[in-house]
């Protein structure tokens, strides 16, 4: 029987209750997000405080920037806690130090003493992650704290943990609209909100109309320093024993392990934060790297960096890779990064999706790249039911084709193949197969 937020309870529950717990709760709260947490925090003694923080916003790739920039500073030295959201397979993978998952003891731990407590409002599932991230990188001495947003930026609650070092606002587009907005500005001014006085920006190229929303905000907040992706600066280059490789600025010839046409933008606006960083971070500290040091410990983190769910190819023979692109914006990253890395070639996709999402438009870019469509059902009550999905399909005159099981939809990774399959729609559903896969292990 669940509990109630702050109700009292007799005997400690175990790992897996403490997180089914956490699981059930609701997702929206009656008040925003930035003010619960922020009554949380001060009631756990602020254990954010004192911390370095780097904020990171945005519509698609905050995950991948977030990625990036841990390990970079894990090669840096520093220790490292990031706190990411949704979880893939494992609740534990949104609270990581030095790349390893909070332990079991450590969610029970920190779980059951905020579920005992009584905040006097009631935190939702996001607010009880912040708060036992924040707890855990306290107690684990982090040097250094990466925060991504869940939902837009001014009413989330991560906004609550203060003036991070560095702000970080990756590409804006339409996703979340029925809460954000539905045009660029209102997303924009969303995701703007988390820009503060005091902090250092980073923004990623954006559309005009996102861009010069996220100007004004600065302009606002008297932000001395802003560094601005500039893409027709970033030169790619051939790949490099099966790593992507480009040059920007004084970095010549970085490779990196992260796919997709994307991700250069993403590694880029990583080191520009980076470098903001350290600067800030070493000041008058004494025995301070060589900018060389930093300069390698950059480039050494790009390169080492992995994302689960992200571009990620499972299996050379039969071909099968999966992203999470999950709104028309991460699905035109998608379709671009696919026509660069394999020109000239179709492919049968496998999708589930949130019936919230832009899916017909989602469906429409990859039309042109498309053999066939298998479907199917995501295990969560947003889902789009598979059957609907590809009925909107084959109104576009693509076959499709719903199923029950992912054993049914997934490649034969015991014969070999050359067709080339890819499962996208949903970080949800990009999870479950992920799940799916290593209990086939």
């Amino acid at each position: 029987m669940s509990l109630l937020p702050g109700e009292e309870r007799g005997t400690q529950m175990t790992y897996e209750e403490v997180v089914d717990q956490i699981n059930q709760i609701r997702r929206f709260g009656n008040l925003a997000g930035v003010e619960v947490a922020g009554r949380m925090l001060k009631a756990l003694g602020s254990p954010q405080a004192g911390i370095p923080l780097i904020h990171i916003a945005g519509t698609n790739g905050k995950g991948s920037v977030s990625a990036f920039l841990r390990s970079v500073f894990e090669c840096a030295g520093l220790k490292t806690g990031m706190f990411t959201s949704p979880h893939l397979v494992d609740f534990r993978e949104r609270i990581q130090v030095q790349g390893d998952m909070i332990s079991k003891a450590d969610t029970t731990r920190l779980g059951n003493r905020l579920l005992s407590m009584d905040f006097g409002v009631y935190p939702t599932m996001f607010d009880y992650c912040l708060a036992m991230a924040l707890l855990y990188f306290k107690e684990q001495q982090c040097d250094v704290v990466i925060l991504e947003t869940g939902l837009g930026g001014t009413y989330d609650s991560t906004n609550a943990c203060g003036v991070p070092d560095v702000t970080v606002i990756a590409k804006i587009g339409f996703d979340h609209m029925a809460i954000l907005g539905d045009t660029l500005a209102k997303i924009a001014a969303e995701k703007a909100g988390i820009v503060k006085h005091g902090t250092a920006l980073v923004l990623e190229s954006q559309e005009k109309e996102a861009m010069d929303v996220l100007k004004q905000a600065a302009e606002r907040a008297d932000i001395k320093t802003t560094k601005v992706v500039n893409w027709d600066e970033i030169k790619i280059l051939p790949q490099k024993d099966g790593k992507q490789c480009f040059s920007y600025a004084g970095y010549d010839a970085v490779t990196m392990k992260m796919l997709g046409v994307h991700q250069y933008e993403n590694a880029v606006a990583a080191m520009l934060a980076a470098e903001l960083f350290f600067e800030k971070y070493f000041a008058g500290k004494k025995n301070v790297p060589e900018l060389k040091a930093l300069q390698h410990a950059i480039r050494e983190g790009i390169d080492r960096t992995q994302w689960m769910g992200r571009m990620e190819l499972v299996s050379n023979d039969p071909f099968f890779l999966m992203d999470g692109a999950h709104n028309s914006n991460g699905v035109e990253a998608l379709k671009k990064s696919l026509e660069t890395m394999y020109s000239d070639e179709k492919f049968h996709f496998i999708m589930g999706v949130m019936a919230d999402k832009d899916y017909g438009e989602m469906i429409r870019e990859l039309l042109p790249l498309a053999l066939d469509f298998k479907t199917v059902t995501v295990e969560s009550e947003r889902a789009l039911q598979g059957e609907a999905l590809a009925d909107c399909i084959r109104a576009k005159g693509i076959p499709a084709e719903a199923y029950q099981k992912l054993a049914d939809v997934l490649p034969d990774f015991s014969k070999s193949s050359a067709e080339k399959t890819v499962a996208f729609g949903s970080l949800y559903f990009i999870g479950e197969i992920k799940a799916f896969l290593q209990g086939k292990q």
